[in-house]
């Protein structure tokens, strides 16, 4: 009897309890999705028919970046393959038909509460660099090579200023396994050092996680190449 439970306590603790609602979706089908050898292989299938609230439990060896993908049987819609970190514990998906990737909002992942803090800063990174690459556009255009030259600058200045935010960021959030996704994800091809630098800093317990292990590999990969 003991053993029986301790097995079902190992169960629990690395059970994802998934639950949401699609405001406005009255017939489609969800699909859980993984990616693996840089495939999306699909984990569980939940069928709407009338309900938009949806639930399902997922047996997770460690905290992870999956995909809640929807096909909506009329549309073939981009804006359908829901990113989201899940974690051991209960995790929620709120989001509607119209606007179903811009619009959802993910509870109970301290992972996804980071994950979203990262993005909230890098996105305006990114607008930054379209508001220059339009800018230089128009200088090319013109053949303006010292507006030129300032732009390329100012490009190159916005680059170094995301890639050591993302570094800070990530090393502050080293007890999260957020932290080697992004390394993998937003900065993979940083210098080497401070790649070493942040997989030092990981916890153990980061150290051994998914990405953690992915992270390692990755590195070795790369000083192999050298």
């Amino acid at each position: 009897m003991t053993l029986l439970f301790a097995c079902s306590e190992k169960k629990l603790e690395n059970n994802l309890h998934l639950t949401g609602n699609i405001k406005g979706l009255k017939k489609g089908t969800l699909y859980v999705q993984r990616v693996n050898n840089n495939k999306l292989i699909a984990l569980d299938t939940i069928a709407i028919d009338g309900n938009s609230n949806f639930e399902t439990n997922i047996e997770l060896k460690s905290p992870e970046m999956l995909y809640l993908f929807l096909d909506r049987g009329v549309s073939n819609s981009l804006d359908n393959n829901l990113l989201f970190f899940a974690e051991p514990g209960n995790v929620n998906i709120d989001t509607n038909l119209e606007n179903y990737i811009a619009d959802a909002k993910v509870t109970g992942s301290k992972n996804q509460d980071l994950y979203y803090e990262f993005k909230k800063v890098d996105n305006r990174f990114q607008e930054e660099e379209l508001g220059l690459i339009e800018k230089k556009f128009n200088a090319i255009k013109s053949n303006n090579e010292k507006e030129i030259a300032t732009i390329t600058a100012k490009q190159e200045s916005n680059i170094k200023r995301k890639y050591l935010y993302a570094t800070n960021f990530i090393i502050n959030n080293k007890d999260y396994e957020v932290a080697p996704y992004l390394a993998l994800s937003e900065i993979y091809d940083i210098n080497m050092k401070y790649l070493d630098t942040i997989q030092k800093s990981l916890s153990p317990k980061v150290t051994q996680s998914l990405y953690g292990k992915k992270l390692t590999k990755y590195i070795a990969s790369v000083k192999k190449q050298q």
